[in-house]
């Protein structure tokens, strides 16, 4: 029996061409939580295409509150729920699709550790954007920074987060759309280890580099998510013993007037010691390391190029697999449906059905050597830091041209955990010039809570040291 089931229906947002999405049938149940319309004027920033309630199981006299007890939580609109239709951000996909007959296992691990869920809510169309914008159902406000993308695909479960309209809220992240929304709101985001959070009851994008992730205000509540979500670690509280700064990836790839590397520097100096630093050019060490990637280097599209062309042609070679991953899962959909699919995404899934992917063979061994080598790299202790984003977050209606150079430099970095499933979250530094400002950590496969306790550990100093930095403007 699936505990999210109930009888009454939650309304979908409609599209622009007011399409309304096929409902399966259903079935009478008894059911530990109902769900039922919310009160309409709940979200003011768009974040929500389905308002709902799912409440937890109710405790018995004397049970201990479970882990998520007391907390509100939103489910991106790519995840199964008894009796809701999976809209994936299109409305002819909704229209062409029935109603879920179970739910997705995350969202009852969360509901089951105590969580009520309020919502479904939007994202990018087939989740094949980090852009945030969705032609049918609008775009998400972002809280910190209005006149800005909310970032995708994730957007409005970052949103959510965001504007306190929730605790918690569960998303995906394929190519960052956990991370870059994250980043763009100002809030922490979680990009789990590849294959470590169930995607059963979870619309495929790109199976290879599909995680289901998380959005939290506070590292606190994200580490709690993380204990429902994640697999018992015993080594989660041991301390680093390397922090390797990249400083090619902060010189050619952040903002450089935001100095986050020096940021991150003194932050761990004062709380972790000076002796666990250490200084990488990431894009030499790479090319050295990782010998297929050679194959690309040459054959980068034009307009995809990079300040570091060895993390450009990482990014190529990872949205090439994803390319040929989403037109395995869904090209068939599309041929046969013809939806209407809004600017941008026209282009790349047309790009994705009509590409011969002559050189897909030598995107395999890119993965396994680079995640081999930056084992290497980090050891058993050891993270990576890097900017999440190349810089402030894109304005709204931001020409073509420039967004497409901003999207090519985030991929190469959002590329270096994607191809190596590594985890990584991003931290909130906080807000400086008028837009968020974050820096990510990466970790080992299966290093997830240790990452979590080590955000947890650094989050109050580099809020600190970011503070005193943009305030002497340095």
């Amino acid at each position: 029996m699936d505990p999210t089931r109930g009888n009454a229906k939650p309304k979908r947002a409609k599209s622009k061409a007011d399409k309304e999405p096929a409902t399966g049938s259903e079935e009478e149940e008894t059911a530990a939580s109902l769900a039922m319309a919310l009160k309409p004027n709940l979200d003011s920033y768009g974040a929500f295409i389905d308002k709902l309630q799912l409440l937890p199981p109710t405790l018995s006299p004397n049970q201990p509150a479970p882990p998520l007890h007391g907390l509100t939580f939103a489910v991106k609109d790519i995840f199964d729920i008894n009796g809701c239709v999976t809209g994936f951000g299109n409305p002819d996909w909704a229209r062409t699709h029935a109603a879920a007959s179970s739910t997705a296992p995350v969202v009852l691990a969360a509901l089951g550790a105590g969580a009520t869920c309020v919502g479904k809510t939007v994202m990018d169309e087939m989740a094949y954007s980090i852009n945030g914008e969705n032609y049918h159902y609008g775009t998400p406000t972002n809280p910190c920074a209005p006149d800005r993308v909310p970032g995708g695909s994730s957007s409005g479960s970052a949103v959510a987060v965001a504007a306190n309209l929730v605790d918690f809220s569960i998303g995906t992240d394929t190519g960052g759309s956990v991370r870059v929304p994250a980043a763009y709101c100002g809030i922490f985001g979680l990009r789990p280890s590849h294959g470590i959070v169930s995607e059963t009851g979870v619309i495929p994008m790109a199976q290879s580099f599909d995680t289901v992730g998380w959005f939290a205000r506070d590292p606190i509540t994200l580490t709690r998510v993380g204990q429902v979500m994640l697999q018992s670690s015993s080594d989660a509280t041991m301390p680093p013993a390397r922090v390797v700064i990249p400083e090619d990836c902060f010189q050619h790839l952040g903002s450089p007037s935001d100095q986050i590397s020096q940021i991150l520097r003194k932050s761990v100096e004062k709380v972790l010691g000076s002796n666990i630093l250490h200084t990488e050019n990431l894009g030499d060490y790479i090319f050295h390391n990782v010998p297929s990637l050679r194959k690309f280097m040459n054959s980068i599209p034009e307009g995809q190029a990079s300040t570091l062309p060895v993390l450009a042609a990482l990014s190529h070679a990872m949205r090439l697999l994803q390319r040929f991953e989403f037109k395995k899962n869904h090209g068939d959909w599309v041929i046969s449906t013809k939806p209407t699919l809004g600017p941008g995404l026209l282009e790349r899934v047309s790009e994705a059905l009509n590409a011969t992917y002559e050189d897909l063979e030598f995107c395999y061994p890119i993965k396994t050597e680079l995640q081999a080598s930056l084992s290497d790299l980090l050891q058993e202790k050891g993270v990576l830091a890097l900017p999440t984003i190349p810089g402030a977050p894109p304005k709204l209606n931001m020409e073509v041209d420039k967004l497409d150079n901003f999207r090519a430099r985030a991929f190469s970095l959002l590329s270096i955990a994607g191809m190596s499933g590594f985890c990584q979250i991003s931290i909130p530094l906080g807000v400086h010039n008028g837009v968020p400002v974050s820096v990510s950590l990466v970790a080992r496969h299966g290093a997830d809570h240790f990452l979590l306790n080590l955000a947890q550990t650094l989050h109050v100093t580099l809020k600190e040291q970011a503070s005193i930095a943009w305030e002497d403007g340095n």
